[in-house]
């Protein structure tokens, strides 16, 4: 065991000043995490459960001696706290923090590196301090384009998260600008959630959490009630809405390989309906959400038989193309493209995906590439007006674009000439022996080592 005979606070041994100033911050209260604070932080929030934090650390055995630093490194450390990302004793301190705050903590090796300590650094067994400053911290986003935000406000039992076509029951309350529009116990099938006037944020949710969990969501309008608003609640077009979701039960859906293709292919009708269902009013995400259980389901099956290879290639085939069309109506180009590309796997000739994929194209100007999907389309639909239409749009938009080229190029080249009629100017006012052809001789050599 380490002994408390160099390391010092304020000038006394650490292990009087934890004595006399230290607060427990552990839940069991078994003195496993000590903490003295050396600054107050910023009256307000603490971070919560899964939180995004920023601190600056420095570790010290008892003896003194510092083991890691993220100062010596000028570079902070991030973490989700909370998360069993990094030391107990860290998510436990840090939990207790608040912005801007510096505390000390003295960590019982159960809480810190164990029986095993970490070779060369930390002897076996070790009470280990840490100096923590926290700089910052913000929710977990759930999503890539950060429109949901999760904050935990109590850590939920298990490892168990519910899945698509999972029945959960909720209690929800719902805020925005700080006013209380929804206040409720409410079941429903994590897919179809909107089915029972819950956001889609919410939705999409449920599969990061746990039975028992509390926590609060932050919505953008893509994820909320988005440019039409909720009228029945006063909220009005594109507004942030908040969310507190406690999650109560939940049964979850069978898994993929819990199911045998017969059941699958039965399913998948019903899905397929529903998604068409939310096309139909509009509700482009949630229709992408049934569609995507289908290729889950299927894209893996061959069938036996006849019918059953023919059954999975339609739902395949139709899933591909609606997925492209929903893509095509939220403006997400690429997976326009990425489902057209499948779909023309399964039927090299389907004219909806060759439709599809020039439109995707040439919204991303791409107006080659788009044109030559449309040619496609004429090869196999002649009669297809929209297509040849769309021909003539890319040619105009092919000469548009040859045209601003030629005017930079233009532009470009009027700037190089004006600039060498000037160097030129300076060369023969230096140098007026020199001939005109060594001149340009020169210009030349300067330009072919450019």
């Amino acid at each position: 065991m380490t002994t408390d005979q160099d390391l010092t606070m304020d000038g006394q041994p650490a292990t009087a000043v934890f004595a006399a100033k230290g607060i427990d911050v552990t839940t069991s209260k078994d003195q496993g995490v000590i903490k003295v604070v050396k600054r107050q932080g910023l009256d307000g929030e603490r971070p919560m459960i899964g939180d995004r934090v920023t601190v600056h650390y420095t570790g010290k055995l008892l003896t003194g001696n510092k083991f890691d630093c993220s100062r010596d490194r000028k570079e902070a450390f991030c973490f989700n706290v909370g998360k069993g990302q990094v030391l107990k004793a860290w998510d436990i301190g840090v939990l207790s923090m608040q912005m801007g705050e510096v505390c000390t903590l003295l960590c019982k090796p159960e809480y810190a590196y164990g029986s095993a300590g970490n070779p060369e650094k930390i002897p076996p067994n070790s009470l280990v301090v840490f100096e923590m400053e926290l700089l910052k911290f913000e929710g977990e986003m759930l999503t890539d384009d950060s429109g949901i935000m999760r904050r935990i406000k109590v850590k939920g039992d298990g490892y168990t998260n519910p899945n698509d076509g999972s029945s959960v029951e909720v209690h929800l309350e719902g805020r925005c600008g700080g006013r209380l529009f929804d206040c409720r116990d409410v079941s429903f099938i994590v897919g179809e959630a909107e089915d029972k006037g819950v956001p889609l944020g919410v939705d999409r949710a449920m599969d990061k959490m746990q039975k028992g969990e509390c926590c609060i969501l932050y919505l953008k309008p893509k994820y909320g009630f988005g440019s039409k608003g909720k009228p029945e609640y006063k909220i009005g077009p594109d507004r942030d809405i908040i969310y507190e979701v406690t999650l109560k039960n939940f049964q979850r859906a069978k898994e993929t390989w819990e199911m045998d293709l017969t059941e699958k292919i039965d399913l998948a009708a019903g899905v397929k309906h529903k998604g068409n269902q939310y096309f139909k009013v509009g509700l482009y995400h949630q229709a992408v959400i049934q569609y995507q259980r289908i290729v889950s389901w299927l894209e893996m099956e061959c069938g036996s038989g006849i019918e059953q290879p023919k059954r999975i290639q339609s739902f395949m085939l139709t899933a591909h193309l609606n997925l492209a069309l929903c893509f095509l109506r939220i403006k997400e180009f690429s997976q326009v493209v990425d489902n057209c590309n499948k779909a023309i796997e399964l039927d090299e000739k389907n004219e909806k995906a060759l439709y599809r994929r020039g439109e995707a194209r040439l919204l991303r100007n791409e107006f080659t590439m788009a044109m030559e999907d449309f040619q496609l389309v004429l090869r196999v639909n002649p009669s297809n007006r929209a297509a040849l239409a769309q021909i003539y749009i890319c040619q105009s938009k092919i000469k548009e674009h040859h045209e601003h080229d030629k005017k930079i190029y233009a532009n470009m080249f009027q700037k190089f000439a004006e600039r060498d009629t000037k160097l030129k100017f300076h060369f023969e006012s230096k140098h007026p022996a020199v001939s005109a052809s060594y001149v340009l001789l020169c210009f030349l050599q300067y330009y072919a080592d450019l």
